[in-house]
């Protein structure tokens, strides 16, 4: 029986998330998630889905605005420590969902506004998650996401990911959503007023290895990418080398500085 390549690679996906306390790294993005709902017009009468929620914090964000909230994510560790912030947070009533960006179980036009930080840039096929995000969209409703462009931190580091441990061919690289030309294209005639800002995230760090060593501990593409050199030693530690020699580059007073694309349409 033939393996679906792309089941297969979301079920990594799965799992590669699931790995480390993703929330400890997440934390980070706090702020971020502040800018994306305020630059999405986020209202206490919206309805907002969050794709790709992770831990929440995007959800729990627009939440603390009043809005009616879903939110959504393939792995079910995450949906886990979204439910226990959104507790602290002092909210109960954010509906969690495990699911596929790609297969969102919403009708059309059920939501306000639809959000993503960080998350449906994971998708394999960019053009089927955008597809359903704009479907379940109202239209004149308002989609925003924030993605990693290629040539700052974050995207240099997945690429140097994928030059060490290639990912399987034909699926585009998740960075090409830090595109500005790129995003225009897909979104192409489905939307108006298209408008793109960038912003910096901030992350405390006392040398690049410091917080490399973070990312190896917490963030799942980071673990799976030692996984698969720990039995090459020489290529691990070129690989090690490589991501402070990034890292430093962004290092400054003991702050990483992480940029960061935000894009915000209208649904026609």
């Amino acid at each position: 029986m033939s393996i679906d390549p792309i089941n297969q690679f979301k079920s990594r996906q799965r799992e590669t998330w699931a790995m480390g306390n993703f929330g400890d790294m997440a934390v980070f993005t706090t702020p971020v998630a502040g800018h994306l709902v305020r630059y999405a017009g986020v209202r206490g009468s919206h309805a907002v889905l969050d794709v790709g929620t992770g831990t929440g914090v995007v959800a729990i964000t627009a939440r603390n605005l009043g809005a009616k909230v879903t939110g959504l994510d393939l792995t079910p560790a995450l949906l886990a420590q979204a439910g226990e912030s959104a507790a602290l947070a002092g909210h109960d009533d954010i509906a969690w969902h495990e699911g596929d960006a790609e297969e969102l179980p919403f009708p059309d036009a059920s939501f306000d506004v639809v959000l993503s930080q960080f998350g449906h840039m994971f998708a394999p096929r960019p053009e089927v998650a955008l597809s359903e995000m704009l479907r379940v969209l109202k239209p004149g409703g308002t989609i925003a996401f924030a993605t990693w462009p290629g040539e700052q931190l974050i995207g240099r580091q997945f690429s140097l990911i994928a030059k060490y441990v290639p990912p399987p061919q034909g699926l585009p690289s998740p960075v090409q959503w830090g595109d500005v030309g790129v995003v225009r294209q897909r979104l192409g005639n489905s939307v108006t007023r298209l408008h793109h800002e960038r912003g910096i995230m901030a992350v405390p760090a006392l040398t690049p290895r410091h917080l490399r060593l973070f990312q190896e501990a917490k963030a799942g593409p980071f673990i799976r990418a030692v996984q698969a050199l720990q039995n090459e030693p020489a290529r691990l530690a070129a690989w090690r080398n490589e991501m402070d020699e990034v890292l430093g580059e962004y290092l400054h007073d003991n702050v990483v500085h992480h940029e960061y694309l935000l894009t915000r349409a209208i649904k026609l």
